[in-house]
């Protein structure tokens, strides 16, 4: 891939549920242009979420930690 994930799998499962609700109740309650700009921009996480990068987080110099690797590999 061209770009390295730096949204940890709990905040990928929340940013998913979260946009999606935020996109049905910004589409339910607010009418006109504003509903659909709140709306999109929920779209906006969700997508950020189901790919495990957050340009903002990137701007900010967030990354995730790699995992230790294991001492015990198989013994051969």
């Amino acid at each position: 891939m061209f770009y390295m994930k730096n949204v940890p799998t709990w905040e990928r499962i929340v940013r998913v549920i979260a946009g999606l609700a935020v996109a049905v109740l910004s589409i339910a309650f607010w009418t006109g242009p504003v509903g659909i700009i709140v709306g999109m921009s929920a779209l906006g996480i969700v997508v950020s979420g189901l790919v495990g990068f957050c340009p903002a987080c990137a701007l900010v110099g967030r990354r995730l930690q790699k995992a230790p690797a294991r001492a015990a590999q198989v013994k051969g």
